[in-house]
């Protein structure tokens, strides 16, 4: 997610966060984790704590997710359509094929001059959603990280966390 990320959505869709109507299932929370450094790759551009701390200079600098103030169905929107235009890839498949994101096409985007970089792999719709539920329980609204906040979010005193004030 790009730092254009905070450019406000689409009508119709809420641009401020708030938190998920239910709490979610932690192993749902895990797997978004799972999918956020591995799948999806996230951590290339947002950085490994979602800070906009990049890991690869040669990425695109990816939005601080944790200072965010999108609503979950904007997260979500913009995880499966991307932001054309930025670094910001769309991870559904099936994104700019038949108007389902923004209400545009490959045909429009190319119109537009916007380029779409392709993601490290399409995510389905559950996979989404994990990520939200991570980026949700673990990130958005959590502040800066602290070694405390580290902890908590990898699970154990891991050596990243070492790097970050008690």
């Amino acid at each position: 997610m790009s730092a254009a990320i905070a450019i406000s959505m689409s009508a119709g869709s809420p641009a401020h966060a708030q938190a998920p109507p239910a709490s979610p299932d932690p192993a749902d929370v895990a797997e978004g984790m799972r999918i956020f450094r591995t799948k999806a790759d996230c951590q290339t551009c947002h950085g490994w704590a979602a800070d906009g701390q990049k890991m690869d200079t040669q990425m695109p600098d990816g939005a601080n997710l944790r200072t965010t103030r999108l609503s979950r169905a904007a997260v979500v929107q913009t995880i499966k359509c991307g932001r054309p235009g930025t670094g910001m890839p769309a991870f559904d498949r099936l994104a700019y094929s038949d108007g389902r994101c923004f209400n545009m096409k490959q045909a429009d985007l190319k119109a537009k001059n916007l380029e779409m970089p392709d993601p490290p792999a399409p995510l389905i719709g559950r996979e989404i959603d994990q990520i939200t539920d991570f980026l949700f329980a673990k990130v958005i609204g959590k502040g800066p990280m602290t070694r405390a906040s580290c902890i908590e979010y990898w699970g154990s005193d891991v050596d990243a966390c070492k790097d970050f004030p008690q």
